[in-house]
């Protein structure tokens, strides 16, 4: 992402000259308050937004002409799963994707089970969204980017509304993926337990970037954007002071 902009038609400006790299297999938070531009900067990532400025996935710009070969890629979780699911049955969501890409019927249906099992959702496939917890709708919205195989996997607030059970689980899920992942949260305990680097965005502006121990220790910093130092950072620092 190089000098990235984008003002909506309201003129509420919410990127600034946003500039920054991703590297292959890391797992990268934004963080920020609310307003801060982190769903703005994600939805330019597959060419739902795009503003001035230039966006290169994989060695390959997000155009018009691109869109196709860019989405193949990216796979998007929207903040909320509403928003995500829209078939009649959990199955048609998930298999939604490989339909349009004219996949044979018996790999569709391997691969939709597949997945389905993985995020403990089988047995459900024949329900519809509306009748699923909140926990059962954003893994099924994972399910349906998951099964077409990103290389690069954007998760807009992933666990907020959660359970704690539901929450770790999919923690769990996460540290297990092996593809880039990018994730916008304001959960910062997660970010610290997932993170290889953190971002901290502001009023549509990088703000810092480093590794998540010099980020998320940084109370000053965090403050300063209306965010706190996260429980399990305080632990951790609380236990390195206590002598053996």
């Amino acid at each position: 992402m190089k000098e990235l902009s984008f003002t909506y038609p309201d003129q509420t400006c919410a990127l600034r000259g946003v500039s920054f790299s991703v590297y292959r297999g890391e797992t990268l938070a934004i963080i920020g308050p609310n307003g801060a531009g982190k769903s703005t900067l994600l939805l330019h990532l597959n060419g739902v937004l795009r503003g001035p400025g230039r966006v290169e996935v994989l060695s390959e710009s997000v155009s018009r002409k691109s869109l196709r070969q860019i989405r193949s890629k990216v796979g998007l979780v929207f903040h909320d799963p509403d928003d995500q699911l829209f078939m009649p049955t959990i199955f048609d969501d998930v298999a939604f994707g490989l339909v349009q890409q004219e996949r044979p019927v018996d790999e569709i249906l391997e691969r939709v089970m597949r997945i389905l099992r993985a995020l403990g959702l089988e047995g459900l496939e024949r329900r519809s969204a509306a009748h699923l917890s909140l926990g059962e709708k954003k893994k099924a919205a994972l399910a349906t980017v998951l099964v077409l195989e990103p290389e690069i996997l954007v998760l807009d607030e992933p666990a907020s509304g959660l359970d704690p059970g539901t929450r770790r689980t999919l923690i769990g899920l996460l540290k297990k993926f092996s593809m880039t992942k990018i994730i916008a949260s304001h959960d910062l305990d997660l970010v610290a337990e997932i993170a290889s680097r953190v971002i901290l965005m502001d009023a549509g502006q990088v703000i810092a970037e480093g590794n998540p121990e010099a980020i998320l220790g940084n109370q000053d910093l965090l403050e300063g954007h209306r965010l706190e130092v996260p429980l399990s950072v305080v632990l951790r620092k609380a236990l390195k002071n206590i002598p053996l």
